[in-house]
């Protein structure tokens, strides 16, 4: 255990005190499997009765570096006793230098660092528009964004104007226009949207889509988007929130096809989940569009999160986590293929995110499943009913992806055939 972790107290407040007081005064927007957590080291939780939990879900991919990493918490530490926020009205001492550890990680000129992942993506479709009628050439006010089916950037008013999810848009409009919904994984319908209409600025798309069920596209499909909006002058944003920072087994899932979008957007595990950051990224002919006061943030670049980012990707990198995201996410394949029982179906991923679905039986759903889960000590969450998503911190260890696939494989075979 860490000298960090070590000195962190034992939790003075039940599990069933937690709940209890987030049930009375919290808002119910959320759905959570029926446990508290109160420590966490590497790929492990804690309740605060000692019981110890394997991650599979890993703050939906934001802890990528494992939880409570002691380098991380260094950076957050020594920076916190010195300065943590100046808002952009004036320079600080960290942000430069964290605008070029990410730039230069990730291949592009400029960053425009916000804090959560769906106000990076509200960043890049201000950045496509504006670059779309100061670039580009079209008629003020009928930029289109073209987004893909079944899609997921982030829950403002704004970005769910996008989504196809009823859960996601009942009773929340009227929606922002402006976009246009065509199917994913189809560059033919790419193609036909961008040749019917010359005033499209940009497709913006998951390259795996997340919530949607770890929705994996054909091999191909990224290199062949690329291509389209390039011979049509249409930007690509790829929302890499999810699926970036070692996720899926390279620095980010373009890289699988090597592609290079023209406007990247990151977050979750930039810090590590420490605390929110997040990252736009473009070259400068696309991100200059943007002039002061058009656009910022009171925390965005802050000093606390400018030495959180740094730290976050050099963990990755020192760690050779990448590498390790790809090893174990075929072993973890491999191992749900070779359960045979009725209620695994398709077994889909990239790297240690990854999916199972879990197939209708005698009314045993997802979520009952991931409570036996919980019961046995690997903690997952349900996505769209009938989806367990999977996706634990990069850092977990051979041995221990063996022991939480032994459980995995003993919960899913444990309920009647």
């Amino acid at each position: 255990m860490n000298a960090v972790f070590a000195r962190i107290p034992k939790s003075q407040i039940s599990s069933s005190t937690a709940m209890a007081l987030e049930e009375q005064y919290g808002a119910h927007n959320y759905h959570p499997l029926p446990v508290v957590l109160s420590k966490g080291e590497g790929v492990y939780l804690w309740s605060p009765e000692g019981q110890q939990y394997y991650d599979f879900l890993s703050a939906y991919s934001a802890v990528n570096q494992g939880h409570c990493h002691p380098h991380i918490l260094k950076a957050l530490i020594d920076q916190a006793q010195r300065l943590t926020l100046t808002s952009r009205a004036f320079f600080n001492d960290r942000l430069g230098e964290a605008e070029q550890k990410i730039c230069t990680q990730f291949g592009y000129e400029q960053v425009l660092m916000m804090n959560s992942g769906a106000e990076a993506n509200e960043t890049s479709i201000k950045i496509a528009r504006k670059w779309a009628y100061e670039v580009k050439g079209v008629p003020d006010g009928q930029a289109i964004i073209l987004a893909a089916e079944h899609n997921f950037h982030g829950r403002t008013t704004g970005l769910i104007s996008a989504s196809t999810d009823p859960s996601s848009t009942r009773h929340f409009g009227p929606f922002m226009p402006g976009y246009q919904i065509i199917p994913y994984d189809q560059p033919e319908a790419l193609s036909a949207a961008l040749e019917a209409n010359p005033n499209i600025a940009a497709f913006w798309v998951e390259p795996i889509q997340g919530e949607a069920g770890v929705i994996v596209p054909q091999h191909g499909y990224l290199a062949k988007i690329a291509t389209i909006c390039k011979q049509h002058n249409v930007l690509l944003i790829a929302d890499e929130v999810q699926t970036g920072i070692g996720r899926t087994g390279k620095w980010i899932a373009c890289d699988h096809e090597s592609v290079h979008p023209d406007i990247l957007v990151l977050g979750k595990a930039l810090s590590g989940g420490v605390l929110p950051v997040s990252a736009v990224l473009a070259n400068r002919e696309i991100m200059q569009v943007i002039r002061p006061g058009e656009h910022g943030s009171t925390f965005g670049g802050n000093p606390l999160a400018s030495a959180v980012a740094i730290a976050a990707l050099e963990v990755i990198e020192n760690e050779d986590l990448l590498e390790r995201a790809r090893k174990l996410g075929e072993y973890f394949r491999s191992e749900m293929l070779s359960i045979d029982h009725p209620l695994r179906g398709v077994v889909r991923g990239k790297g240690l995110l990854n999916a199972v679905v879990i197939e209708p039986l005698d009314e045993v759903n997802a979520w009952e499943v991931c409570i036996r889960l919980m019961d046995h000590g690997v903690l997952a969450k349900p996505t769209h009913q009938h989806i367990i998503r999977f996706a634990p911190p990069l850092v977990i260890t051979d041995q221990q992806m063996e022991v939480a696939c032994s459980i995995i494989k003993k919960v899913i075979t444990s309920f009647p055939a």
